[in-house]
């Protein structure tokens, strides 16, 4: 039993109640004055849902928009016009996701206001006008918890029950359309084309040349310190700095390679979970594994481990791993991988019990400061 509580507050006047209600309540604190931004956005699932949903290639059927107006709080019963009339109506996903949009809403987030330039292939300028999304995806940007996005925006002009009202609905709209139009990753998303493994090993070949030579200057005493650093330091610092090159290169090699509907990438895209580094790491390069900021150490005697020779300072006996996880690690790889790990698994356990227990402290030392009366 880890000592976990809940408590209940009761207000016990009309005061406190209305305190509590004008003050205290959810809604009220969904823009914090601190950030002077919003604390609460959309994410994961409907996150990723709206975003898939606010494509232009996204239509319904008039079957499929009935279904899901029933899910629109507070909705007017109107059914609104079809973005398509013939042959058969079809109305689209942005159309629907204006329907939780309060109408006096109008939102321009747009890169140049030149007319050649708004509403753009790539649809990656967001324009609301009168509450109707006129292009534009929503992602991460817009309805998650940025300043100026459009939570924040319908916070400051409808108030704070409007913003509620618009993070139900969308959630009700975006999981009900999510539901039925089905979302999954499967290994085909994960997997390069054959051109694509050409440039990545290319890529990793080249960065590990490159240190090759650098360690070969650092043999022959050829290697100049850089500016507050000895020679070893100035020795790490430049292959760290390739073999950084070597993932970064790998990685978008990999993401120029991914189609637009790759589920992975929508939802690196949308902002829902994971970044194009992960999407590298599963398809291009796991890269450079570091132990308190510095590759691998030798352990024992001049080597990191018994399979490596001596004084071997090569980019893979220093925690290189320039295998993808789809196509698995070796031994070494794979130990020096789980080094790293267990880095980061120590620092948290770590770090926890360590601001528990300030915690404890300051309570104990300030317990008797209080305000009576």
């Amino acid at each position: 039993f880890d000592g976990d509580e809940m408590n209940l507050h009761v207000p016990q006047s009309q005061e406190s109640r209305a305190e509590l209600q004008q003050l205290c309540m959810v809604p009220k604190q969904i823009v914090s004055p601190q950030k002077n931004g919003p604390l609460m956005g959309i994410v994961q699932d409907t996150l990723c849902g709206i975003y898939k949903m606010t494509r232009r290639d996204v239509f319904l059927t008039k079957e499929q928009v009935m279904n899901t107006m029933l899910w629109v709080p507070e909705w007017d019963g109107v059914i609104p016009q079809p973005a398509i009339l013939k042959p058969t109506p079809r109305w689209t996903g942005k159309q629907l996701v204006s329907m939780v949009l309060p109408s006096t809403l109008n939102l321009w987030r747009v890169k140049s206001m030149q007319p050649k330039h708004l509403c753009s292939a790539d649809d990656d300028d967001l324009i609301i006008e009168e509450g109707q999304l006129m292009c534009g995806l929503l992602k991460k940007n817009s309805v998650g918890t940025s300043a100026g996005g459009v939570i924040h925006t319908i916070f400051n002009q409808n108030g704070s029950d409007a913003a509620m009202d618009f993070f139900n609905g969308a959630q009700r709209i975006v999981n009900y359309w999510l539901l039925h139009h089905g979302f999954s990753i499967g290994i085909g998303d994960t997997i390069p084309d054959i051109e694509t493994v050409g440039k990545i090993q290319k890529a990793v070949s080249e960065q590990k040349t490159k240190v090759e030579n650098i360690t070969e200057e650092a043999y022959n005493n050829e290697l100049e310190p850089a500016p507050g650093m000895n020679i070893r330091q100035t020795f790490e610092s430049k292959v760290m700095a390739e073999l950084n090159k070597a993932r970064d290169k790998a990685g978008s090699a990999a993401e120029q390679s991914l189609k637009d509907l790759n589920n992975a990438i929508q939802m690196a895209r949308s902002g829902s979970k994971g970044s194009t580094i992960n999407i590298a790491q599963i398809m291009a390069i796991v890269g450079q594994q570091a132990v308190e900021g510095k590759r691998i150490p030798f352990g024992f005697k001049y080597r990191t481990l018994p399979h490596f020779s001596k004084d071997d300072f090569s980019a893979t006996s220093r925690g290189f791993i320039e295998n993808s996880y789809l196509r698995g690690l070796t031994p070494p790889e794979f130990f020096f991988h789980a080094m790293a790990g267990r880095e980061g698994l120590i620092d948290t356990a770590v770090k926890t019990a360590e601001t528990g227990y300030i915690q404890r402290r300051l309570v104990k030392a300030l317990e008797e400061v209080c305000v009576k009366y």
